[in-house]
């Protein structure tokens, strides 16, 4: 709750600091003199931009199950000593981060684990059969921790909280831009015509481009304080950089679209600056300067 407050208390800076930037520059008047309140163009693009990602935030769980063909292992009675090892293990990991247990999936797929949920104390963990065949104890152990610190450290609600920011300047930005062009240079003097539409569409794409780079940015710091999380739950960065070294030996398993920043791995992208994955041989060094340092 103090992370949602902090973060709607500064986006809700960034629009009273865009508000007043925008009145400097005559934006406001001009926008005014056409019939277009500017408040409530912010507020609208606050609610729409903020409910969609939560409303993803809070379906994520129950699609993940939906979609994935999850196997969720019932800690009061595993099916087997593996799925047993695991929930214990998830369990453990849990208790160190000091937050609830989380449920525990297996899935059929290439080597990949992803963790999800809207709530700390009532998140899932899943992992797929392609890494368990193909690690060790002790290197699952490691992915597993990564998982766990993503719950800890709240990486699913940030995230949603800067997609919200994100999408509410996307949504208010193209809409200015929109009555601009179609006052300017479609000539439309009445409501808003066709020039308005086009531009609203082609401004939210265009705009929706350069939004999920931050998205994306701020999605791979997260894998690196994930990977150091890992760390400092088992007391050494070594299971983690084994771990990821033998990632990086692998097909990565793919996870679908709302599910691949939440993975352990996950694809180039169309260029780094889109990838939600740091690379993994950045990740290694990261964990090894760490050992450096301590």
């Amino acid at each position: 709750m103090k992370r949602i407050i902090l973060f709607l208390m500064t986006n809700l800076a960034v629009m009273v600091v865009l508000g007043i930037t925008l009145n400097l520059l005559g934006v406001n008047r001009y926008m005014d003199a056409n019939g277009i309140n500017m408040g409530q163009l912010l507020v609208f693009s606050a609610v729409i931009g903020f409910v969609g990602a939560f409303i993803s935030l809070l379906m994520s769980k129950p699609m993940a199950k939906w979609t994935m063909g999850l196997k969720i292992i019932d800690p009061a009675a595993p099916g087997n000593q593996r799925e047993l090892w695991l929930v214990d293990t998830v369990h453990q990991l849990a208790d160190r981060a000091g937050i609830g247990h989380p449920e525990v999936a297996i899935y059929e797929g290439e080597p990949n684990a992803f963790a999800t949920g809207a709530f700390k104390n009532d998140s899932l963990v899943a992992v797929s059969t392609g890494l368990l065949d193909s690690m060790t104890e002790e290197e699952v152990t490691a992915v597993l921790g990564h998982e766990v610190a993503h719950i800890a450290n709240g990486d699913m609600v940030t995230l949603t909280l800067i997609q919200g920011v994100v999408n509410t300047f996307v949504i208010f930005l193209a809409r200015v831009v929109g009555y601009f062009i179609d006052r300017t240079i479609f000539r439309n003097e009445r409501g808003v015509g066709m020039g308005y539409y086009i531009t609203v569409l082609v401004c939210e794409i265009v705009f929706g481009v350069l939004a999920s780079i931050i998205v994306a940015w701020f999605s791979r710091q997260r894998e690196y304080r994930a990977d150091a999380g890992s760390a400092q739950m088992l007391g050494s960065a070594s299971p983690m950089i084994n771990a990821l070294a033998r990632l990086g030996g692998l097909p990565p398993g793919e996870l679908p679209k709302q599910f691949e920043s939440s993975g352990i791995s996950g694809g180039a992208g169309v260029a780094a600056l889109f990838s939600t994955h740091p690379p993994i041989e950045h990740r290694i060094n990261a964990l090894r300067a760490r050992i450096v340092q301590s």
